[in-house]
């Protein structure tokens, strides 16, 4: 973990700030991947945002996130982005004031529909040179996992077969959108009503319905609230539509886990990683044998 010594030198770099005394530091609890520091300067507030170790390993292109990033804030979704230091990669972003909100608040029907709306600017965003597939990403962590002596489940093969049963049933009918793919609750802010998305490191041109699925899994939403998140981004909502969502939400938890697996090996964040793989590891094989996944698979074939 980088000194406020460091921080301030890094700061020096950005050339608005280059000699200035009154910068004022904070570090920003919270992040599983990054640090983040809070940068207070004549009456403004920023965030540093400092790229974990070894976080090429997580697929992560900071040039990218950059972009990405600075395409989500030219549409007010994401905080204004400040400057880009090179070559680390840092991120300079205007500070957000506001909450991460809460289990029972993001569940509601009008945030659900706010969120679907959002997600729906998101994906209409023009086309940027990063690719997002939860499939190779599986298999990319798998790699690495393994070259850092990770421990692997006994029931992992099993699971990557059930894998290439969602990989080869037929596509998405949509084109291929701008998705943000990490909708972790602490990547939302709300402020009188008002939501901004964080931490665009993973966006990519990929699939729509990962998109949803990752928000509704990991708001752990029932199929009551699935259908309407799928009826507010699309109008209306066929049994094909959940049956993708419902795959998708089993490749989140893959990805998730595999993340996690990664994180265990290389991380030097203090952060509970072996729980936080075993925790979607467990939620993925339970959904993997729900009685319905058959039809799943059989109703996106429509």
């Amino acid at each position: 973990m980088l000194t406020q010594p460091d921080w301030k030198q890094i700061l020096a770099r950005v050339p608005q700030w280059a000699g200035r005394d009154d910068i004022q530091t904070s570090f920003l609890s919270g992040g599983i991947t990054n640090e983040n520091v809070r940068v207070d300067v004549a009456g403004e507030s920023f965030v540093l945002r400092l790229a974990g170790e070894k976080t090429a390993l997580l697929g992560i292109d900071r040039q990218q996130e950059f972009m990405a990033h600075s395409a989500a804030a030219s549409i007010g979704v994401a905080p204004e982005v400040v400057y880009f230091i090179e070559p680390e990669g840092y991120l300079v972003t205007r500070f957000v004031n506001g909450r991460s909100p809460t289990p029972a608040q993001i569940r509601e029907p009008d945030t659900i529909q706010q969120i679907a709306q959002l997600l729906k600017q998101v994906h209409a965003l023009p086309s940027i040179p990063a690719v997002f597939s939860v499939f190779d990403i599986v298999r990319s962590y798998e790699q690495t996992a393994r070259q850092y002596g990770a421990r692997f489940p006994a029931q992992f093969d099993g699971w990557l077969e059930k894998m290439a049963e969602i990989e080869t049933a037929p596509p998405s009918p949509l084109p291929s959108a701008f998705c943000h793919n990490d909708l972790l609750n602490g990547n939302f802010l709300m402020n009188n009503g008002r939501i901004t998305l964080l931490d665009w490191e993973y966006a990519g041109m990929g699939d729509i319905y990962f998109d949803l699925a990752n928000f509704a899994v990991h708001r752990e939403l029932d199929d009551e609230q699935e259908r309407w998140l799928l009826t507010s981004y699309f109008g209306s909502v066929s049994s094909a539509q959940q049956a993708r969502l419902k795959l998708m939400k089993i490749m989140s938890d893959f990805r998730e886990a595999m993340w996690g697996l990664v994180q265990t090996g290389t991380s030097q964040l203090d952060f509970d990683f072996s729980g936080y793989t075993k925790q979607h590891f467990d939620r993925m094989a339970s959904s993997m044998v729900h009685p319905d996944y058959p039809q799943w698979l059989n109703e996106i074939q429509d």
